[in-house]
């Protein structure tokens, strides 16, 4: 939720001290506490690892800096593991590089697609090997993901980044964090500072000493032992000439100008109606929000009299309240920010502007996690500034965002009182181009305008360019003429920044711009929302899934590649008609398998609730297995019009037969917390229970099940929108956690709200594309909104994309919920289904169908169903005497385990789980099972219910439920 940064690396950025916990005080940059920090985090480790060393290398030149962090961790356990450090970067820093140790040698990451980078890292960790991902979760935030950390042993990570400076009156300010605690084998500190003049070094790690070294300073000092806190503070001189340098990249020419200028000030017009966006979701828990009112103490004093209409946003936009600024005083709007409760999601795209609102202050972290509306464009006439005072946040977009409605991102600081007011309060300078000759792709960097800097970047396209710029300071325009000569110095980051110039241009329009984003992190090999940095052991690796290597490996991976280059193709080619196969095979279970006679004419299967459900996840995905394949003789061909035929087809009754089920009587075991949370909300009258949850929640803040239990009985209580509220939390708990989202989709499916599952579909499509799941997921939810032709689509990119072997057969799932959809739809009704192959389509009803499915990867759950005559069947015993089928055993996954009967015998059946064993790395508590029992599937008034239930470790076996035919 609200802390959705798990463990924070203090060491690595300045961004990293901003803990909830207080220790050693300090009043360098940012004003938050600083505090000893786990740096590597394993899940439910026995002992936590721990950084045993560092080397730090730091190159500073002019207004921007390099820092190098060479971490070793060392893992006490007695068992390999994996680590994940997760950490947030200020505006204007910016990962540039990572290696990982690999026989003795670091090897440094390539760039890759996100979402291919994730795939891969899994994919190799289920084979023992080494790999390692860095990846950009949202916002500002990154996840470095190392696996194995070996058992007493240590593995290094070495972590570069860039940054711009701070002013501080005619110096640059570096800072380097050094919270790291004790380190056993001490910390060795190497800093070159380019420059005439020796910086001015102060801060906790002792003297640090400066001489001489070719055309700047050079320091090194070495700690045997190290246990401090605080900061490395370095000053040096601020030129106040302007600079203008180049650099060779990728076969371009770049060039950088950094221009000093006035960072001159003056009043502007004031608003008389103010819209004050606050985002109230978990994350806001983590605002300074004192700071925040601060500033806006100063902000409204100076606008004097005016109307304010205060939205609050989280899971959603709350009714818009008004109040009255009178003189300045603002105290009744004051306390209603006080009394914020911040709680659920961050839909901060849902809400409507007004026309009669001069401008917006946006309040927030700029974490958008929750629904699918787009960020609302403001009239020219009006204005958004964005607050924020988080080092968690989505900076790139809020600036993008304010600049896009003509405002500026305005950051709160605790240790510049009145800063941000006075941003808020007056209008600086704006540049404009005006002309440019001998160069393209020109883009202004005015982000450090308070520091009296403009930075202009772009490429040489002739031996000398000139850029042509307007300063527009109230209404009166400056020219500037700029001379970029080819010869000028060189820069070694020049080529970064304008990189990074072009990546906030398009974060205003993420979605738009995916794939420019994407090219670009490539190009520079910086990760970014659509491309991270991945480490792989075996030149193998890269071959087989087609990783350009570190040019150390290039030319061995080119003579390997040839060798392979035909297999993926071979692997493609052959996918559809193995499909085909494995569905006729299904085919022909379903056309055989009758244990008892049916009528010709079918009557809809009605199911009876004898047992109370809850609200449980739901449309988990699939897998189902073939029977011994069948003489594929004996098989029809299917054609176009197979659906008419085979949902019609019924064996002719038999005298003295059984008549087929009119009735499924369910009785589904709902899961009962053994929590005492859960004990005190059930004695509570309705209107204390939100109050409990308040108060029983800073103990469980990253536990989903807490959620998902509090969210049930706030249904089972009538209390629907806070129980919507309490579950959105789970978007906020672990940034980009597939998992949690996962189960947040099913939820809302559940809670008949498929328009806000989704988008959390479609982002778990996005970060897990390799597994066929996410399509399924999300074809079920386009099915359910009513998007039918959508969730055809979805559906039928599950058969026809190659997965890896351990989804064998999912396909099948996928084709006969798809089969079923189509059917299901009226004769009128317009669905192209031209790109599907015609041997696809054919509808399988049964009478029953029992699915379970389970949030853990690479674990292994059985689903048993024992059926009236005693008879089980399991994934060792798949076919029963009466007709039943059970998938394969399904091991390394979510599942899903499926029972498929079509013709049900009358008596009782028994639905049973069982947890036979897991290999993930990451050490989970318990696994979350979710069961989805339907009758009459593939038929008009299916009817479908569900039931959730947790399973602590190997060898827990459950009760699900009962259902009877009658």
């Amino acid at each position: 939720m609200w802390n959705k940064i798990i463990a924070v690396a203090a060491g690595l950025m300045w961004a990293g001290a901003a803990l909830a916990q207080p220790a050693v005080k300090d009043s360098a940059r940012f004003g938050p506490p600083l505090m000893v920090p786990p740096l590597m985090v394993v899940q439910g480790a026995e002992q936590p690892v721990r950084l045993q060393s560092l080397k730090v290398d730091a190159a500073l030149s002019g207004s921007m800096a390099q820092t190098t962090l060479r971490l070793v961790f060392f893992n006490p356990n007695q068992r390999p593991l994996e680590g994940r450090l997760q950490f947030p970067l200020l505006p204007g820093q910016r990962v540039t590089a990572f290696a990982l140790d690999l026989d003795g040698k670091l090897r440094a990451a390539v760039p890759v697609e996100k979402a291919r980078g994730r795939q891969i890292l899994e994919a190799i960790e289920r084979t023992r090997v080494d790999p390692a991902l860095l990846e950009q979760t949202q916002g500002n935030n990154f996840q470095l993901r190392v696996f194995p950390i070996p058992a007493q042993g240590t593995r290094t990570v070495e972590l570069s980044y860039a940054e711009t400076l701070s002013r501080e009156g005619a110096h640059w300010a570096y800072q380097l964090p050094l919270a790291y605690g004790d380190l056993a084998q001490g910390v060795d500190l190497s800093v070159t500072v380019a420059g005439d003049a020796p910086p001015q070094a102060s801060g906790a790690i002792g003297e640090i000493v400066f001489t001489r070294s070719g055309d700047g300073y050079k320091a090194q000092l070495t700690r045997a032992t190290y246990a401090a806190s605080g900061v490395l503070k370095l000053l040096t001189p601020a030129s106040a000439a302007p600079q203008v340098s180049v650099q060779q990249f990728g076969g371009e020419t770049y060039f950088l100008a950094e221009l000093p200028t006035a960072a001159q000030r003056a009043p502007r017009p004031l608003p008389k109606v103010v819209g004050l966006l606050w985002d109230s979701s978990g994350s806001g828990a983590n605002r300074q929000r004192e700071a925040e009112l601060a500033e806006l103490d100063r902000y409204f004093r100076a606008l004097g009299t005016a109307e304010v209409r205060l939205t609050r946003l989280r899971d959603r936009a709350e009714a818009v309240q008004r109040f009255r600024v009178v003189n300045g005083d603002w105290q009744l709007l004051r306390k209603s920010l006080l009394e914020t409760v911040y709680d659920g999601a961050s839909a901060l795209a849902d809400w409507q502007p007004q026309s009669d609102v001069n401008e917006y202050l946006l309040v927030s972290d700029g974490l958008l996690n929750y629904g699918g509306k787009r960020f609302p464009q403001l009239s020219p006439r009006q204005r958004l500034y964005a607050l924020n005072s988080a080092l968690s946040a989505d900076t790139g977009r809020l600036s993008a965002l304010a600049e896009r409605n003509g405002g500026k991102l305005v950051t709160v600081q605790a240790d510049r009182p009145g800063a941000a007011a006075e941003a808020l309060l007056t209008d600086g300078r704006q540049v404009r181009l005006s002309g440019v000759q001998g160069a393209t792709e020109v883009l202004i960097a005015d982000d450090d305008a308070a520091q009296g800097m403009l930075r202009v970047v772009g490429k040489l396209v002739a031996p000398q360019a000139e850029v042509r710029l307007e300063l527009l300071r109230q209404g009166k325009a400056t020219p500037m003429l700029l001379e970029i000569p080819a010869n000028a110095p060189r820069h070694a980051m020049a080529a970064r920044v304008w990189a990074d110039c072009k990546l906030h241009q398009m974060e205003a329009d993420y979605e738009l711009n995916r794939g420019a984003i994407r090219r670009l992190g490539t190009q520079f090999g910086m990760p970014t929302r659509e491309t991270s940095l991945l480490v792989l052991e075996r030149l193998e690796d890269y071959v087989r899934y087609d990783v350009t290597p570190p040019a150390e490996l290039q030319a061995a991976f080119d003579a390997l590649k040839r060798l392979r280059g035909n297999e993926l193709a071979q692997r493609r080619g052959s996918q559809l008609e193995r499909v085909v196969a494995q569905f006729r095979q299904k085919l022909a279970w379903w056309e055989g398998h009758q244990a008892k006679p049916v009528m010709e004419k079918f009557q809809p299967v009605r199911v009876e609730v004898t047992g109370s459900t809850r609200l449980t996840n739901t449309l988990v995905a699939e897998d189902m297995r073939a029977p011994p394949p069948a003489p594929a003789a004996a098989l029809p061909a299917p054609g176009p019009m197979m659906f008419g035929r085979v949902a019609e087809r019924r064996a002719a009754p038999v005298a003295g037969g059984v008549p087929p089920a009119g009735e499924i009587a369910i009785s589904l075991k709902r899961w009962d917390s053994n929590a005492s949370y859960i004990g005190r909300m059930r004695a509570a009258s309705p209107d204390q229970l939100y109050a409990i949850y308040l108060d029983e929640r800073p103990s469980y803040l990253n536990s989903s099940a807490f959620y998902i239990d509090v969210a049930d009985q706030l249904f089972e209580r009538g209390q629907r929108e806070l129980a919507l509220r309490v579950l959105s939390n789970l978007a906020e708990m672990d940034l980009e956690n597939r998992q949690v989202l996962r189960i947040l989709g099913y939820r809302l499916l559940q809670a008949g709200k498929p328009e806000l599952a989704i988008p959390v579909f479609e982002k778990v499509r996005d970060i897990a594309g390799e597994e066929p799941q996410s399509f399924r997921d999300l074809g079920l939810a386009y099915a359910a909104a009513g998007r039918t032709q959508q969730a055809v689509d979805q559906l039928y990119e599950v058969a026809i994309r190659p997965w890896d072997h351990r989804f064998a057969e999912i396909e099948l799932i996928a084709l006969a919920d798809m089969n079923a959809i189509i059917a299901a739809q009226p004769a009128k009704a317009k669905l192209d289904v031209s790109r599907i192959d015609s041997r696809l389509l054919a509808n399988m009803p049964l009478d029953l169908r029992v699915v379970l499915t389970w949030d853990a990867d690479n674990t292994d759950m059985d689903l048993w169903v024992t059926d009236p005559t005693g008879e089980r069947c399991y994934y060792g015993h798949r076919f029963s005497r009466q007709g039943g089928r059970m998938s394969v055993d399904f091991t390394g996954g979510y599942g899903p385990e499926e029972f498929s009967l079509r013709n049900a015998l009358p008596g009782k059946y028994k639905v049973e789980a069982n947890f036979f064993g897991s290999h993930q790395q990451l050490v989970a508590g318990a696994t979350t099972l979710q069961l989805k029992l339907t009758s009459g599937f593939g038929r008009a008034g299916a009817r479908d219910q569900m039931v959730t239930l947790r399973l602590q470790g190997r060898g827990d076996t459950v009760l699900v439920g009962e259902f009877e035919v009658k």
